[in-house]
């Protein structure tokens, strides 16, 4: 497999690619490149925060467009006179690898849960971000289930907003997320890579982690940090 540059990638498939990011990998890193490359706005808001600071999420993007609701029935829309809209379909459509990522709602009410946790596990999903709250916290923590959110609040969804659908291009924060993208989150937030680019992102950033691990290294010995940044262009 190759990039755009025809230079060698150092993985083969998405399990590798993975376990190759979580070993040497950060947000910060992935965001440096990706504004290198021109594309500046791939963070999401920074209120979206992991449920406990050493959760760490990587995988692809599983999209899920959620919208208030102030009735439960529709005349119109046989998917609003469900108790939860699509929100169990897209549930259970979680594939290995895939990260549950709802936005569209305003962000007042519980987007994620212990039990919708549970059955992420069991179909090997890697993590939930929601545009909104969380609940069950505790429980959640106890299932050590990768969770990002706005934070803890037990205000639910039902009766306040529905899944109307899934696997569907999304924006949350001006952020465009295209499910298959792949979405790296940590203490320091969540960022989209887009799928065209992933390849070209990774390989860099890959490249830049080791880079700065090697100049930590130098100003740790006593190189200045003009010369270190003169030197391997890395600060």
């Amino acid at each position: 497999m190759t990039n755009n540059n025809n230079s060698e990638i150092l993985w083969s498939g998405d399990d590798e690619l993975f376990q190759l990011i979580r070993a040497e990998i950060y947000t910060a890193v992935v965001g440096d490149i990706m504004d290198k490359m021109g594309f500046l706005h791939q963070f999401l808001p920074p209120q979206i925060k992991p449920l406990r600071q050493d959760m760490y999420i990587v995988g692809r993007a599983m999209t899920v467009l959620e919208a208030d609701v102030v009735s439960e029935k529709s005349e119109h829309n046989p998917i609003l006179n469900k108790p939860f809209g699509l929100m169990l379909e897209a549930l259970d459509d979680l594939k290995k690898n895939e990260v549950y990522i709802c936005g569209g709602a305003s962000p007042t009410y519980a987007l994620w849960g212990e039990l919708m946790s549970t059955r992420a596990i069991k179909l090997g999903a890697a993590g939930a971000i929601v545009d909104g709250y969380s609940r069950d916290s505790k429980e959640i923590l106890e299932l050590n289930f990768p969770t990002f959110s706005y934070g803890n609040y037990a205000q639910d969804q039902a009766t306040r907003g529905k899944v109307i659908d899934f696997r569907v291009p999304i924006k949350i924060n001006g952020v465009k997320i295209n499910s298959g993208d792949v979405v790296l989150g940590d203490i320091d937030g969540v960022c989209i890579v887009p799928r065209e680019i992933e390849q070209v992102v990774f390989k860099l950033a890959i490249e830049k982690a080791r880079g700065e691990k090697m100049v930590r290294k130098k100003i740790e010995e006593g190189m200045s940090a003009k010369e270190a940044f003169e030197k391997y262009g890395i600060l």
